[in-house]
């Protein structure tokens, strides 16, 4: 399991959350690749994005590459428009 998360609450509001733990040398860590690392103490990373009405929440993808978190959200098709049928009159 990996220090990221990345969920979906209430329908519409996107969670992307850290734990913060980081190795202390370079290299890679669970699926995790990164090159430098700050000298501060890790912190936790708590953020929250209201997905648009449009957005299909069960295609959501998420990867960490090179140390940034890539989150790939759809969008549903849109409704069909409508049509007019021409009524016979007999």
């Amino acid at each position: 399991k990996s220090g990221q998360q990345v969920m979906v609450e209430e329908e519409n509001t996107l969670v992307v959350r850290s734990g913060g733990k980081r190795k202390r040398e370079e290299g890679e860590e669970e699926g995790c690749k990164y090159l430098r690392l700050e000298r501060r103490a890790p912190q936790k990373l708590l953020r929250k994005f209201r997905l648009p009405e449009n957005a299909n929440a069960a295609s959501i993808t998420a990867k960490c590459e090179n140390g940034v978190v890539t989150v790939v959200v759809e969008k549903l098709p849109p409704p069909p428009k409508p049509k007019t049928v021409e009524v016979a009159i007999s």
